[in-house]
């Protein structure tokens, strides 16, 4: 075989070997992080401001120096309906030991957004994330979401999908402490 005819199958060879290798490791690399919400742990909690129900801007900094509860929902989701009781329970019994709940609502009006509350009586705010930026920034596969962000303002702890109040006071608890 002359050199002509060998370089470029070498070259091509070399070539998709180096992307191969470039493939595999990219994929061992997000096996190794994960997917959702908790591959944020311990990273700084992302602070957008948000609209509360009053039409009043909010933002994270706000609540700087308490555990904040941030929970990812939508008012046509039937988990969030099943858990709204147990977080609205966490809230009450521990508010004084500085833990807020943040409801964030992805992506619907301020009056269906009220009407849910209302419906379920939570008395913890309700923010209004109508572009949902927070499900995306919090790598939300799916609502409801919880991101659990410590005093110090660094994501604690992710999770998909619906909690009940024992999985609720086990994520929040220890901060709190």
């Amino acid at each position: 075989m002359n050199r002509a005819r060998v370089l470029p199958i070498a070259l091509a060879a070399l070539l998709f070997a180096a992307a191969l290798v470039a493939i595999l490791v990219s994929l061992a690399h997000s096996r190794v992080r994960g997917v959702g919400p908790s591959v944020l742990v311990g990273s700084r909690a992302a602070d957008y401001a948000l609209l509360d129900l009053r039409g009043r801007t909010v933002s994270l900094a706000a609540y700087s120096g308490k555990v904040v509860v941030l929970n990812l929902w939508a008012s046509w989701c039937p988990p969030c309906r099943l858990e709204m009781p147990d977080l609205e329970r966490l809230y009450e019994k521990e508010q004084r030991l500085g833990l807020v709940v943040l409801g964030v609502n992805e992506g619907e009006s301020a009056q269906r957004a009220r009407a849910f509350g209302a419906a379920l009586h939570i008395r913890f705010p309700i923010l209004l994330d109508q572009e949902q930026r927070f499900g995306r920034v919090y790598a939300a596969l799916g609502i409801p979401t919880t991101i659990v962000i410590d005093r110090a303002g660094f994501v604690a702890r992710g999770f998909d999908g619906p909690l009940d109040y024992d999985q609720m006071a086990a994520a929040t608890l220890p901060l709190l402490r």
